[in-house]
C-alpha cells in the first residue's frame, strides 16, 4: 500500500510540474516585428513596426533571430515543424500532400502532448487545412477542431481591404473570431490546469498576414503611405539562374489587381507601379499589427486566468514573404526573405528576462524544444531511415540556448529546400537545396527523383547560387561563378550534400 501511495504522489508531482503550452502560428509572416529591428529585419527600408504585444513576449522569451524554415510554403513548412521531420523524410515538399499517406505515421507535436495526458485543442490554420492534413490531423487533438471562415474574400474578392469598425463588428474578421475562440478555450481549460488535474496544449493558427489582406482599417494609421518606401532591391539578383525564380501572376486574380493583369506579370524583373507597391506593403504591415492586437488579447486572457506562471508560450510564422525584394512577391523561393521567419519561446522561470540568440536554428527544432521545456520524455534523434519510426526528431532542442545563447556547441548551418517544375509526389522535380551558414547562403538546383526513390541527382545541376552575407546581406549578387569564390563554392557544395547531420556540433562546417 505504501509503495502505491508513493507512486501516486510521485505521479501527481510529475503532472503538476508539467507546463501548459499556448502555441501560436501566423501565416506568411516574415520577421516584420519590432523586436527584430536591426540586421535580422527582412529589409533595411521599412517603417517602425507597431507590434507591442509581440515585442513584449520577445522581451521575456528566447528570441530566435535567425530561425529558418524547411520549405517556404505553408503545408511542407508546417508538416516539418509539427513532425520534426525534414521534407526528404516526410516526402512533403509541396501543398496537397498528407504526410501520413506519403511519409509515415509520425507522432505529431500535439499528438505527443495528447499521449502524455494533455488536453489538446486546435483552431485556425495550424496544420494546413483540407486533404493535405487529413482535415487537420484529427488524431492530434482531444477536442473537435475549430475553424473560422473568411466571409470577406468570398464576398469581395479584393487583395487589399481595410474594413471599417462598424463592418467588422457586424461581420467579424477571421482572426477576430479565432481570438475569441481562444479566449473561450482558455476559460474552459483553466480550472483543471490551475489545479494540476490536466495540463493543456492550445494551438491558435492566425490566418494573417496571408492574402487576402483584409484587416480593421485603424491599423493603416501606423503606416501612412508617405512614410513607406519601395524595396531597396526591386530587381532580381545579378547572375541568378532562372530556375530560382517563382512566378507570382496569381496575385492579379483579385478584382482590385485587374489593372495589373498583363502578360509579363510575375516574370523576372517585373515590377508593379510605385503606388500599388506601396499600398501592398502598407496592407501587409497593417495585417501584422492587426495580428499583434489579437494575439495580445489571448495572452491577456492567459494572465487573467492565473496561468501565466505555468504556461509556455511559443510564437512562429510559417515562413517569410517577399514584398517586392528581388522583384519577387509571395514566398516559394530559397531567398533569405522567404526562408527566414520569426520564432520566440517563453518558458516561465527560464526566459523571463529575455534571451536573444543569433545562432542558426531551424523550425524542426521547435518540437524537441517544447517537449523538453514542458517536462515530457525527450525525443531521440531519428535514424537515417525513419519512415517506420513513429516518434523521433530531425531537429535539436533549443533549451540549451535559453541559458547559453552564444554556445559553441551548436549546429553550423540551417537547411531549406524548394521544388520547381514539380510533377507531384509520383513525378520528378528540380529541387533547390539551400544552406544558410554564418557567412553564406548556398543553393544547388538539381534534378530530383520522386516516388519511389525520393533522392536528388547531385550530378544533374540546373543552377547554383552563392550569396556572401558579409558583403551582400540582401543577396543581390550571385557569386557562384566568381573565380575568387571557387574554393568556397567547393567547400559549401560538399557540406550541402552532407546535409543537416553534417552540420551538427560533432561535424563542423
Amino acid at each position: 500500500m505504501m509503495k502505491i501511495l508513493v507512486f501516486h504522489l510521485l505521479y501527481l508531482g510529475i503532472v503538476h510540474g508539467r507546463k501548459n503550452v499556448l502555441f501560436f502560428v501566423a501565416d506568411d509572416m516574415r520577421p516584420n516585428i519590432g523586436a527584430y529591428d536591426g540586421p535580422d529585419f527582412p529589409s533595411p527600408v521599412h517603417p517602425k513596426m507597431h507590434t507591442p504585444n509581440f515585442d513584449a513576449l520577445a522581451a521575456r522569451s528566447l528570441l530566435l533571430k535567425r530561425a529558418y524554415v524547411s520549405v517556404a510554403l505553408c503545408n511542407p513548412s508546417r508538416t516539418a515543424l509539427l513532425t520534426s521531420r525534414r521534407p526528404d523524410t516526410s516526402h512533403i515538399w509541396s501543398n496537397g500532400l498528407y504526410f501520413r499517406r506519403y511519409g509515415g505515421n509520425f507522432t505529431t507535436l500535439p499528438e505527443y502532448f495528447k499521449q502524455n495526458g494533455y488536453r489538446t485543442i486546435g483552431m485556425g490554420k495550424v496544420f494546413h487545412p483540407g486533404e493535405m492534413s487529413g482535415n487537420d490531423d484529427p488524431v492530434s487533438w482531444t477536442d473537435p477542431y475549430i475553424h473560422a471562415d473568411d466571409d470577406y474574400i468570398r464576398a469581395d474578392n479584393l487583395l487589399i481591404e481595410a474594413v471599417s469598425e462598424e463592418r467588422a463588428k457586424a461581420r467579424p474578421l477571421t482572426d477576430q473570431l479565432l481570438a475569441e475562440y481562444a479566449i473561450q478555450a482558455l476559460k474552459e481549460v483553466a480550472p483543471k490546469a490551475r489545479s494540476g488535474e490536466q495540463p493543456f496544449f492550445l494551438a491558435v493558427g492566425f490566418r494573417k498576414p496571408h492574402i487576402t489582406w483584409n484587416f480593421p482599417a485603424r491599423f493603416k494609421e501606423y503606416y501612412p503611405l508617405e512614410s513607406l518606401r519601395l524595396p531597396p532591391n526591386y530587381y532580381a539578383p545579378v547572375g541568378m539562374p532562372s530556375i530560382a525564380w517563382h512566378n507570382f501572376v496569381n496575385l492579379t486574380r483579385f478584382n482590385d489587381m485587374q489593372p495589373y493583369n498583363v502578360t509579363h506579370t510575375g516574370h523576372i524583373n517585373f515590377t508593379f507601379p510605385k503606388q500599388i507597391t506601396l499600398e501592398m506593403r502598407q496592407a501587409y504591415y497593417s495585417c501584422i499589427s492587426y495580428i499583434d492586437y489579437e494575439f495580445g488579447r489571448v495572452v491577456a486572457e492567459l494572465d487573467d486566468q492565473g496561468l501565466a506562471n505555468n504556461t509556455i508560450i511559443s510564437f512562429w510564422g510559417d515562413h517569410g514573404w517577399q514584398l517586392g525584394e528581388h522583384s519577387e512577391w509571395q514566398k516559394e523561393t530559397n531567398f533569405e526573405d522567404a526562408t527566414h521567419a520569426p520564432m520566440m519561446i517563453h518558458v516561465p522561470g527560464v526566459t523571463d528576462h529575455g534571451v536573444v540568440t543569433e545562432k542558426l536554428t531551424e523550425f524542426v527544432d521547435l518540437y524537441p524544444t517544447l517537449v523538453e521545456a514542458a517536462g515530457l520524455p525527450k525525443l531521440n534523434m531519428c535514424p537515417p531511415n525513419s519512415q517506420n519510426v513513429s516518434l523521433c526528431t530531425e531537429g535539436t532542442s533549443m533549451v540549451p540556448l535559453m541559458t547559453n545563447p552564444a554556445t559553441n556547441e551548436w549546429k553550423t548551418a540551417a537547411f531549406s529546400q524548394y521544388a520547381e517544375k514539380s510533377n507531384g509526389i509520383d513525378g520528378d522535380a528540380v529541387m533547390g537545396y539551400s544552406m544558410r551558414t554564418e557567412m553564406y547562403r548556398y543553393t544547388e538546383w538539381v534534378n530530383f527523383k520522386a516516388m519511389p526513390l525520393y533522392r536528388p541527382m547531385w550530378d544533374e545541376l540546373q543552377g547554383v547560387e552563392l550569396y556572401d552575407h558579409t558583403k551582400d546581406p540582401q543577396e543581390n549578387y550571385n557569386r557562384a561563378d566568381d573565380p575568387s569564390y571557387k574554393d568556397i563554392r567547393v567547400e559549401l557544395s560538399r557540406n550541402l550534400r552532407l546535409g543537416w547531420r553534417g552540420a551538427l556540433p560533432n561535424r563542423r562546417i
